[in-house]
């Protein structure tokens, strides 16, 4: 298996650098197609205004959203036309219902999706749904980029995998392992294994021996939930790992959207220091 196919989303001009500068040694160290799409969507909620005024109000708003999206499509065209990849554009003017029926549709063809962190300042209440979309409808592996000024590299040297012996998590493992079979080293968390299959009497050693077989340089650790957010234990062990990838189950419930990433998920991407892939 490999990343032919890999799509990224963006909704802010601010996030096009960034993002892109990250997705493009993927897609070059994958020999893949980089399929950009750019979001204008409108936010508003014209039933609210009074009678005589929607009509204005929804036709400036999707005129917003409109030069939002073309801003973004000049901004990505721009830095794409510099590169030797293959590559493909598609501007899209949505509002705020509809992001997720578009984003799961171009998720579910995709071997990756590459986004910008959903949580933290500046961000709206659109990025978490793009994130939840393109995993749990789209059912694509996802990552997702940590912000800030640390470059992302196309080929991580250590890689964490947070491990509690859920089918999430080995989805996870089984959609990461190009990276994994190219990582010098594998670490394998596993926080309190008692409390996920008390049975095993050698937490990980299973998933060692399938990494193993792959070619896999791996190492257990084993290590007891010190800090109140398991989020946190993994963020430090990451820190203290050294590493420059985090692998990891994504988890989610039916509540007011079709799913919704569970609070330890949240915390993590909120605080994440390096790209974290997930799958569902």
């Amino acid at each position: 298996m490999a990343y032919k196919s890999i799509l990224t989303i963006l909704t802010d001009p601010a996030e096009v650098g960034p993002v892109l500068e990250a997705a493009l040694p993927f897609a070059r160290s994958e020999g893949a197609h980089l399929d950009v799409l750019c979001l204008g969507i409108d936010r508003t909620q014209t039933g609210y205004y009074f009678a005589g005024a929607t009509a204005l109000m929804h036709e400036e708003t999707l005129a917003q959203a409109q030069a939002l999206a073309s801003e973004i499509e000049a901004a990505a065209r721009a830095r794409l036309e510099k590169t030797e990849i293959s590559w493909g554009i598609e501007a899209l003017v949505t509002q705020t219902a509809s992001v997720a029926g578009i984003v799961a549709r171009r998720a579910r063809f995709a071997d990756m999706v590459m986004l910008p962190k959903p949580y933290g300042e500046g961000q709206t209440s659109d990025a978490p749904v793009v994130v939840e979309a393109a995993m749990f409808q789209g059912q694509a592996t996802a990552v997702v980029l940590p912000g800030g000024d640390k470059p992302v590299t196309a080929t991580p040297e250590r890689v964490v995998i947070a491990w509690n012996e859920s089918a999430e998590a080995l989805s996870a493992v089984r959609a990461a392992l190009p990276i994994l079979k190219t990582a010098k080293l594998v670490n394998i968390l596993i926080i309190d294994p008692q409390r996920h299959a008390a049975e095993v009497a050698d937490p990980g050693a299973e998933l060692c021996q399938m990494l193993n077989r792959h070619g896999c340089q791996v190492e257990v650790s084993i290590v007891a939930q010190t800090l109140p957010r398991v989020s946190d234990v993994i963020n430090r062990h990451v820190q203290d790992q050294n590493a420059d990838f985090l692998v990891m189950g994504a988890y989610g419930h039916s509540r007011f959207r079709e799913a919704i990433l569970g609070g330890a998920t949240r915390n993590l991407l909120e605080n994440a220091i390096v790209p974290v892939l997930m799958a569902h």
